[in-house]
C-alpha cells in the first residue's frame, strides 16, 4: 500500500450505477482500505451490502456542492458521462450538460476540499487519422465528433483547476455489470451468432479494447499512489472490431461465417468515428504497476461472469 493516502481515505465515485462504476466501487470494497461513496442518478443499482449510497444529479450545481462538500472526498473519481457517441452528436446541449458543465461543478466542489480528482477520459479525443496512433499520453488532441470534443474541454477544465489531478483515458471499454442500459461489442456479437443473425462488422477502425475491470484497477492505483498528470488506461492488443467478433466466436465456439467483414463507409452514422485510435500503455505499466488482462482473457472473465448471472 501507498504512504500517501491517509488512513481509510474517503473515495466518492460519480457513475457508481454504470459499468466503470460498479466496478470501481466492487474492487474498492474488496480492497478494504478506502471508504467508498457512491453516487449516481437514481436509486442505487448496486447490490453491495453496506455501501454508502447517494442519488446525485451532477448536472445540478447546488446537489452537486451539498453532496459532495457534506461526504469530505479525500479522492473523486470522475467515471459519469454521456458516452453514447451518436446520441451526443444529435443532442449536443445535453452533451455539454452531462460532460462539461457537470464536470466543471464537480471540480469547483473538489476545490473547496483539495480532493484528488481522477477524470475518465477516452481515445476519442483523437481524429485517429493523424498517423500518431497507437497514442501516447503526450499525442495532440484533434477529436472528430462532439462527444470527443466535450470530453477534452472536461480535461482542460481539469488542468486549468488548482486541484491535484489525474487523467485516466481509456478505450472501448467491454464488460458486464448489474442491470446495465448498453451492450457492448462482446455481448452484441455473441447474442446475435447464438440467434443465427448475419452481422456485418469493420474492419478498417483498430481500438485498444478495455476490459472493465482492468480500466477500475487502473483508476484505483492512481488513487493509491496519488498520482497526478494523464494516463493512457486501456487494453494492450491492437485490433480491428471485426478480429474482436471473429475471437469472440471463436471463444464461444459461433459460426464465424455469420460475421461479414465491412468498412465504415457503408454505416451512416450522425458521428464520425476516429479510425485508428489505441494506446499505448508503458507509462501506466511502469509508474502505477499496470497489468491489463489480454483480449482472451477478458472475454474469458466476462463468460464466467455470464454464467454466474444465469444461476
Amino acid at each position: 500500500m501507498s504512504t500517501h493516502l491517509p488512513n481509510k481515505a474517503k473515495v466518492l465515485i460519480t457513475g457508481a450505477n454504470g459499468l466503470l462504476g460498479q466496478k470501481l466501487v466492487q474492487q474498492l470494497l474488496a480492497l478494504g482500505t478506502m471508504q467508498v461513496i457512491a453516487t449516481g442518478r437514481g436509486p442505487c443499482r448496486l447490490q453491495e451490502a453496506g455501501l454508502v449510497y447517494r442519488s446525485l444529479d451532477i448536472e445540478n450545481e447546488a446537489e452537486v456542492r451539498k453532496v459532495v462538500l457534506s461526504m469530505k472526498p479525500d479522492i473523486l473519481i470522475h467515471a459519469a458521462a454521456m458516452t453514447h457517441v451518436d446520441e451526443c452528436e444529435l443532442n449536443q446541449e445535453a452533451c455539454y450538460r452531462a460532460n462539461v458543465l457537470a464536470t466543471s461543478y464537480l471540480i469547483a466542489a473538489a476545490e473547496q476540499l483539495k480532493s484528488h480528482f481522477i477524470f475518465v477520459s477516452t481515445d476519442f479525443i483523437f481524429s485517429g487519422t493523424d498517423g500518431q496512433n497507437p497514442y501516447v499520453e503526450e499525442a495532440h488532441p484533434d477529436p472528430v465528433n462532439y462527444y470527443g470534443q466535450t470530453k477534452l474541454q472536461a480535461e482542460q477544465l481539469l488542468r486549468q483547476s488548482s486541484l491535484k489531478w489525474a487523467i485516466a483515458r481509456t478505450v472501448l471499454v467491454y464488460g458486464l455489470a448489474h442491470d446495465l442500459s448498453r451492450s457492448n461489442i462482446i455481448l452484441w456479437v455473441k447474442s446475435s451468432l447464438e440467434a443465427g443473425k448475419q452481422i456485418q462488422v469493420v474492419d478498417d477502425q483498430v481500438r485498444t479494447p478495455t476490459l472493465a475491470e482492468d480500466l477500475a484497477a487502473g483508476c484505483i492505483l492512481l488513487a493509491q499512489k496519488g498520482a497526478t498528470g494523464v494516463f493512457n488506461i486501456s487494453g494492450e492488443e491492437l485490433l480491428t472490431p471485426y478480429q474482436i467478433a471473429m475471437e469472440t466466436a471463436d471463444y464461444f465456439g459461433l459460426d464465424k461465417n455469420l460475421i461479414v467483414k465491412t468498412d465504415s463507409s457503408r454505416f451512416t452514422q450522425p458521428a464520425r468515428r476516429p479510425m485508428e485510435t489505441g494506446f499505448i500503455i508503458q507509462k501506466a505499466k511502469r509508474e502505477l504497476g499496470y497489468r491489463p488482462k489480454t483480449f482472451k482473457e477478458g472475454i474469458g472473465i466476462l463468460a464466467k461472469q455470464l454464467t454466474l448471472t444465469r444461476q
